[in-house]
């Protein structure tokens, strides 16, 4: 760790899962941005890289002991960013049983274990905040005629699990509000990364706003759940998308 003992002491501190996507690393960036002291947790961190507010941490964050080793480590803990998530694109006649148990490890047992140990620092430090990343497709399924033959379908898992991760929110939120660890989610839509010009079309031709999301639309809210200043907001799901779930 290459940060002074005074001042990791005194600096807040946030942990990102998935630290090392596109999401991440923009979430990563702008809680250092606001002063926080961030553990970036991927697992695998090439090209990330560790700085006096940064510590990467490589984790499997699906592998209870590993998680509970690595937040031996973690103390006065103000914010969990449960942002670690993954799909598959095979066919649902095609899946197996193993893409669908991964999946469902990473993006409901991933953010579990995180925010169990989570809550046991938090509610010995007076407070905390815990962020989980769901999806608008934890709300509505996916729209097969915006894909076309792209190859990249969303699949049923994944909405599957995004469904958890919101009920998992209001579960955390309603069993430790009064620890004073508010936990709410954020279901982006589509966030542009270089998909096809026909899928980009297609989205945006379904979006009120017209456009797909860029990371930086997501940031606002998050900055406004992790605030001081949000203390009385818990167990919402706050859609990013553009209007997509509008009509």
């Amino acid at each position: 760790m290459l940060v002074s003992s005074e001042g990791f002491y005194m600096k807040k501190k946030a942990i990102v899962t998935g630290a090392n996507g596109k999401i991440g690393r923009t979430f990563v960036e702008s809680l250092v941005a606001k002063g926080y002291f961030v553990y970036a947790v991927d697992l695998k961190t090439e090209g990330l890289k560790n700085s006096e507010n940064v510590e990467l941490v490589q984790l499997d964050i699906t592998d209870e002991e590993s998680v509970h080793d690595f937040f031996l480590s973690v103390h006065n803990l103000s914010v969990l960013i449960n942002n670690a998530g993954i799909g598959v694109f095979t066919p649902f006649e095609d899946r197996t049983a193993a893409e669908f148990k991964k999946v469902m490890e990473v993006n409901l047992l991933g953010s579990f274990l995180m925010s169990q140990s989570a809550v046991k620092i938090m509610k010995e430090g007076g407070g905390g905040k815990i962020v989980n990343i769901a999806s608008i497709y934890g709300s509505t399924s996916s729209d097969e005629r915006i894909y076309g033959d792209s190859g990249r379908n969303n699949s049923e898992v994944y909405s599957a699990t995004k469904a958890g991760v919101i009920n998992l929110t209001k579960y955390m939120a309603a069993h430790f509000g009064k620890y004073n660890i508010q936990t709410n989610a954020i279901s982006p839509g589509g966030i542009y990364n270089q998909q096809s010009i026909d899928f980009v079309r297609n989205y945006a031709y379904k979006t009120p706003m017209q456009r797909m999301g860029n990371v930086e639309d997501l940031l606002s809210t998050l900055l406004y759940l992790i605030s001081d200043d949000t203390a009385y907001t818990n167990g919402q799901n706050i859609s990013v998308d553009g209007g997509f779930l509008a009509w």
